[in-house]
């Protein structure tokens, strides 16, 4: 029996965010390479083929993996626990109980906050780690930080 998705799908801004995210990554190492052709004095044929191919990969980059990452990533809160969908090569599913929810924190850097977006990182009594909800409207993670707080303030067991 296949597990079905969290309903919730992440803020459509998120596409943009990582394209920019990653694009500023490319950018940084495209410029390396571009700086380490001027600065040799005899160019190679393989110096102009890794410049392409790192083309080639940032163009894939920024047009197929957010979109294939907001297809994928999801979340769900119920009154029992915390389901997150997460990944674009390997993806993850995981499923936090609430009784088992020590900490929630929410996280904007710089770029997620000119995109309006936050991250939800709820620490578990887990040997797996923290879930996280990437690229969440800032609003909406305000809420789930509010709504778990409140679930799990109810909840009578120890998170340990």
């Amino acid at each position: 029996m296949d597990l079905r998705e969290p309903a919730h799908r992440v803020s459509p801004r998120a596409r943009a965010y990582w394209a920019t995210s990653s694009g500023l990554g490319w950018l940084v190492l495209l410029g390396v390479q571009v700086v380490a052709l001027v600065l040799v004095d005899e160019r190679r044929w393989w110096q102009w083929a890794l410049i392409a191919l790192t083309v080639v990969l940032a163009v894939s980059g920024l047009l197929v993996v957010p979109a294939w990452r907001y297809r994928v990533h999801r979340w769900e809160v119920s009154p029992t626990a915390v389901y997150t969908q997460r990944g674009w090569v390997t993806q993850e599913r995981r499923i936090a109980p609430i009784s088992r929810v020590q900490t929630v924190d929410t996280e904007r850097g710089p770029l997620a906050q000119l995109f309006g977006l936050s991250t939800v990182t709820v620490t578990t009594a887990s040997s797996a780690g923290a879930l996280r909800i990437e690229g969440l409207d800032r609003d909406v993670a305000a809420q789930l930080v509010h709504d778990l707080t409140v679930v799990t303030d109810r909840t009578q067991d120890d998170a340990t």
